[in-house]
């Protein structure tokens, strides 16, 4: 069953008022698509292609000027189900410290369920369990101020985790971070989708982010290219290449082999699969 679906959804704002031409800047253009239950989901484009103004919508933050989105058969159009549609859908931004409101983890984890109205006792089952799932429970009495980027989106997403939502939606979580810290967030993530079941949207433009995803979506000019698994989107080098995106390293090493004659039968994904691609062709 889908989750989330959107029917020829199109997003624009007004130019700005010192703007000579009066014309609506558009940012998505007739987008369908949709996320089952459960799904690990990874939206890549490079910036300006309309994947963050998507994001916006999976939990009613931008709203739609033309087109439908509907969470679990809830349209977000109406304000009525706003409140609902939030409990379901969870954002997790860029920037970890935007995210941050109190002086102590705990306290911060706690922030969202308290003002759902939650019990008090329930709310430190719901903390506690929120920072095991991101392995943080020991950082509970900390300051967030002093852990590392990759800590605080960890934090960050125990936030929105102590919400209970059925899917979160993490725009970027990693540009702001270290490769450490980016391996943080991803096997954090991964393990909700596995461990959880916890439905997993992921926007990014780092390739290798997106290998361990069930399904890969690619954007352009607020437009989606093509999507399929990350084996059969990243396989077409030339193509996304020509749309100014990347490819996973072990996938662009495996193509330059090819290119110089290699015998590469599949282009790999990731290192393992590189390695055992080398290996073959080494027999």
């Amino acid at each position: 069953m889908d989750f989330i679906e959107s029917k020829n959804l199109s997003f624009s704002y007004d130019a700005e008022e010192d703007s000579q031409q009066n014309i609506p800047v558009n940012v998505l253009n007739g987008v369908s698509l949709n996320v089952k239950k459960g799904e690990f989901l990874a939206v890549i484009g490079h910036n300006g292609s309309g994947k963050s103004t998507l994001s916006k919508h999976f939990n009613a933050i931008l709203l739609p000027t033309g087109g439908k989105m509907l969470v679990d058969e809830m349209d977000t159009s109406d304000d009525r189900l706003t409140y609902d549609i939030r409990r379901k859908v969870g954002l997790v931004l860029q920037n970890p410290d935007n995210q941050l409101v109190a002086s102590i983890i705990e306290e911060d984890v706690a922030f969202g369920p308290e003002n759902m109205g939650v019990e008090p006792q329930r709310i430190r089952s719901l903390v506690d369990n929120a920072l095991k799932a991101v392995d943080m429970y020991e950082y509970r009495t900390h300051s967030p101020h002093k852990l590392s980027g990759g800590q605080k989106q960890r934090i960050a997403i125990a936030g929105i985790l102590a919400m209970e939502p059925e899917c979160i939606v993490l725009d970027e979580p990693t540009s702001m971070l270290d490769p450490k810290g980016r391996e943080e967030v991803i096997s954090a993530i991964t393990k909700l989708n596995r461990e959880q079941g916890i439905t997993v949207i992921l926007i990014t433009h780092n390739m290798d982010e997106t290998v361990n995803c069930h399904r890969v979506i690619v954007m352009d000019k607020g437009e989606i290219l093509t999507e399929g698994t990350p084996k059969e989107v990243f396989s077409q080098v030339e193509f996304l290449k020509k749309h100014r995106l990347d490819v996973p390293q072990a996938t662009e090493i495996a193509k330059k082999l090819r290119d110089f004659g290699v015998n590469m039968k599949n282009l790999p994904i990731d290192t393992d699969e590189c390695i055992e691609a080398l290996e073959e062709v080494l027999k």
